[in-house]
């Protein structure tokens, strides 16, 4: 759960709420920042099956986390007893980086997914969202709600795609004609009776660009995704061992993966972030692998404070960066730095490199 939170257990007449409308939400959001807000009822049809039936076949992998809450996280007036809205809300995150299609073709640096390329996104997404349920509370007076982005059982496309606020591509994410998928997602549930609106339209059409380009065949079928593959699961959900045989098809993605997106033909009409907060830092986008894998644990918390990337830890960072060296050209650098970390403390640590030190043994 995020920002502070009121008690939706009381029921509010419309005639309460009849201060305010759907479009003075959407106004008081831009003016916080969203790029788009948008609402949806809590009745989630076919939500649940969809979930169990996806959940059954374990394309969750290790995140038991999506299967812990049951039914809660497609029917939100049992996470939230109360809830009869949900308001969405949008925030794109484009940063201005090195151009993704020239570090992923140079196996010697390191790919970062861009929404990692700046500050933890969640607290901006959370600190907003509760602005925005102060300013509604402001005008109509105390309301139940609760504020999330990312920190609880909930369908964020689901709804924001139920809210208008875009289709669910292909690729699972959320898709907008104006802006593509490179945004974040937040909510605020509340025991308001607002007015719903309107789903779009899908543009995907006959489109199978993000199938055909994830490295790892992780999108099975349209519209549904085996985590257990993702890249983006691999090297941020997964603890343990990355799978031998999906080792190579990693490349030099060290903490997630965009390929779907970068070859959607809707995001190039994506936005560029304008938040400071999303700038990117550290020099993440002009990396080498070599340079990342001297990081000791110490510069690893330091550097990368307030980033999404420090909740893998250094170990599982340590392991990403291995794989990726794994998948380099030989060289005298890129062997000179497995090496030091041959007898590393970690046994995850020990075991990617030396799989990586015996593929250059091989010669591949």
């Amino acid at each position: 759960m995020g920002g502070v939170e009121q008690d939706c257990t009381r029921g509010i007449a419309m005639d309460d709420v009849n201060v305010i409308s759907a479009a003075r939400i959407r106004q008081w959001g831009g003016a916080l920042g969203f790029d788009a807000v948008g609402i949806s009822g809590v009745v989630l049809e076919g939500a649940w099956e969809g979930l169990a039936s996806w959940l059954a076949k374990g394309r969750h992998g290790e995140m038991d986390y999506m299967a812990r809450h049951g039914t809660k996280r497609a029917r939100p007036a049992e996470l939230v007893p109360g809830t009869l809205s949900v308001i969405s809300a949008r925030r794109s995150y484009r940063p201005r980086a090195e151009d993704a299609g020239g570090i992923l073709a140079d196996a010697t640096r390191a790919y970062v997914s861009r929404y990692a390329l700046g500050r933890d996104y969640h607290r901006f997404m959370r600190v907003r969202l509760q602005s925005l349920a102060s300013r509604i509370e402001a005008a109509i007076g105390p309301y139940g709600y609760r504020v999330f982005c990312d920190s609880a059982p909930v369908m964020e496309v689901e709804l924001a795609a139920r809210a208008g606020l875009g289709w669910r591509g292909k690729h699972t994410l959320l898709l907008d004609r104006a802006a593509g998928s490179y945004f974040f997602l937040g909510e605020i549930y509340t025991d308001l009776p607002l007015p719903p609106d309107a789903p779009v339209e899908p543009h995907c059409g006959s489109c199978a660009r993000c199938i055909d380009a994830c490295p790892t065949g992780a999108i099975v079928t349209p519209y549904e995704l085996d985590a257990r593959r993702c890249i983006s699961y691999l090297t941020i959900e997964l603890k343990g061992s990355i799978p031998v045989a999906l080792r190579a098809s990693i490349g030099n993605r060290i903490y997630g993966c965009d390929d779907c997106q970068l070859v959607c033909p809707w995001n190039r009409f994506a936005r560029l972030a304008v938040e400071p907060d999303f700038a990117v830092r550290n020099g993440l986008d002009r990396c080498t692998l070599v340079e990342l894998f001297a990081w000791s644990e110490a510069q690893f918390e330091t550097r990368l404070a307030g980033s999404a990337i420090r909740r893998i830890g250094h170990e599982r960072w340590l392991r990403n960066i291995a794989v990726a060296l794994g998948n380099a050209p030989t060289s005298p650098e890129v062997l000179a730095a497995l090496d030091a970390r041959r007898d590393a403390p970690s046994a995850l640590v020990r075991e990617h490199v030396r799989w990586a030190l015996g593929v250059h043994a091989r010669g591949r």
